[in-house]
């Protein structure tokens, strides 16, 4: 397997970006309609364990992306960097992300690298609140350190590596952010306990006028994947 690049692919996942604020409507509490919950941050951020917690006092559904993203084409994230490389792996990311996006009263957690797609980043402020969970690189790399279901830090030096990720992210992160919430040695359940406050406070408009793409539907995903990659084709990954 080639060590995928740590420089990040494009600003684009060659879908249709659409200026969704021109047709917001008014302000509205962020749990009028169910209003969706996105969690971003980098990979070790606490994304999905803070995410499930949330969602389980908020009585929502959770969901994680990149499983999400696994489920739909039918092998694991390190095969998928395999087979298409990083940037084969983002277009699929990006046509998860607009899709589940769409889905209401959702708790989700996202990608480290979703937020660098102009699509994703638009998809998120405009569908739903989303939350910048931030840690410092130390505490990356202790969370990240032994999980080998991370292509982008198999590298000769992971941290040297988060710390390259996080300052070309973090700007990205804080654009699309409605609260920063810091995840270092607070509990989970305090970091929850405070979450829930702050998320009853956010007041936004939200696009309620998108619409779902046939394509990037789980079944035409998964239909997708596998007729470009046959089984016989498909590396095998431990």
């Amino acid at each position: 397997m080639n060590n995928p690049s740590t420089t990040e692919s494009p600003d684009s996942c060659g879908l249709n970006a659409t200026n969704a604020a021109e047709r917001l409507p008014a302000p509205q509490s962020a749990w009028a309609n169910h209003t969706p919950v996105f969690l971003v941050g980098m990979m070790g951020a606490g994304k999905t364990t803070i995410g499930k917690s949330l969602a389980k006092a908020l009585n929502r559904e959770f969901l994680d992306l990149d499983h999400e993203l696994e489920a739909r084409c039918g092998v694991r994230i390190p095969t998928i960097f395999e087979i298409e490389g990083e940037v084969g792996f983002r277009k699929r990311e990006c046509q998860v992300l607009d899709d589940c996006t769409l889905r209401p009263g959702l708790v989700m957690a996202t990608g480290g690298g979703a937020v660098l797609a102009l699509e994703n980043r638009s998809a998120l402020r405009t569908r739903g609140v989303v939350v910048y969970l931030r840690a410092s690189v130390e505490e990356l790399y202790r969370r990240t350190s032994r999980d080998r279901n991370r292509p982008l830090l198999a590298t000769a030096d992971p941290r040297a590596t988060l710390r390259s990720l996080l300052e070309l992210r973090e700007p990205l992160y804080r654009e699309v952010a409605d609260i920063v919430m810091d995840t270092g040695s607070t509990s989970v359940a305090q970091l929850v306990a405070q979450l829930v406050e702050r998320l009853k406070q956010i007041d936004k408009a939200i696009d309620q006028q998108a619409q779902r793409h046939p394509e990037n539907s789980s079944e035409n995903m998964r239909a997708d994947f596998t007729a470009s990659h046959p089984p016989e084709n498909k590396p095998c990954t431990p």
